[in-house]
């Protein structure tokens, strides 16, 4: 599920290059665009998070609900994803956006969907080439249906018979700020996880084997179920793709997060 620069490298330069997705994206900043258009990976195509990987409703719907699965389908047509092909995704750092593409389009029924390990810093770091301006492939074919992972709605999130991990800041969880939502805390019963410990200091995934032994640490085992949230479904995707990468297969990821439980008349723990 991950794939190194210089193997992005080589398949780039190969017979069928992947489709290559930039999803430069940070939480109330300006859209990536303009940061794509200054240089990206050679054919990358730009994502939108906020128009193209989520979708738009009342504050109970959270503030990132997954998108119809007829829209996801028209954007990844718009991004040259044909029947059977390969896709790679990348952000400015961390893969913490990039997440949200690999986790909807493997909800969508993609199977070949990695991301770029190290993200866009790693690519510059090893001197390849980056190419500038808008890419406009030819439109895909690609056909996609909803449901091949697991998800939580907040009923289930609050009833939820497992570990259920908080991605966000450990601040966020103990409920001593909230800087976007309306309420401050936690699911009952969640544990803290936050996302930013899935990486090593220069932004790559942990290793299989100290993720497994992270995710130990928090409760999580071979056949016991585990769901994951954060502020708004987004890096909680990043969540499910460290534990994946653990071995742990089978996570249910909360779309609404956050921002929907607290938007509901739902319980609220605080502290530790």
């Amino acid at each position: 599920m991950l794939i190194t620069v210089d193997d992005l490298a080589a398949a780039l330069a190969g017979p069928t290059p992947p489709v290559v997705l930039d999803v430069r994206w940070t939480l109330g900043g300006p859209p990536g665009h303009g940061e794509y258009l200054g240089g990206h990976l050679p054919g990358a195509v730009y994502v939108d998070l906020d128009t193209e990987l989520a979708g738009h409703g009342e504050p109970t719907d959270g503030r990132h609900p997954l998108p119809d699965v007829d829209d996801l389908e028209r954007a990844a047509r718009r991004w040259g994803i044909e029947p059977g092909s390969a896709v790679v995704a990348y952000d400015g750092g961390g893969n913490l956006a990039a997440a949200r593409a690999w986790w909807l389009l493997r909800w969508a029924g993609l199977t070949d969907v990695r991301l770029l390990d190290g993200a866009l810093p790693a690519w510059v770091a090893a001197g390849l080439p980056l190419t500038v301006g808008d890419v406009v492939p030819a439109p895909g074919r690609v056909s996609l249906a909803e449901g091949a992972l697991p998800t939580l709605t907040p009923a289930g999130a609050g009833a939820f018979d497992g570990v259920l991990l908080d991605a966000r800041a450990p601040e966020r969880f103990r409920g001593e700020t909230e800087p976007i939502d309306p309420k401050a805390g936690h699911i009952p019963g969640a544990v803290s996880a936050p996302t930013g410990d899935n990486l090593t200091p220069d932004g790559h995934f942990r290793t299989p084997s100290e993720l497994r032994d992270r995710f130990t640490a928090l409760g999580v085992g071979d056949g016991k179920a585990v769901g994951a949230y954060c502020g708004s479904g987004v890096t909680a995707a990043h969540q499910v793709a460290a534990l994946t990468i653990a071995g742990f297969d089978d996570a249910a990821l909360f779309p609404g997060s956050w921002s929907q439980w607290s938007n509901h008349d739902l319980p609220v723990a605080t502290g530790d």
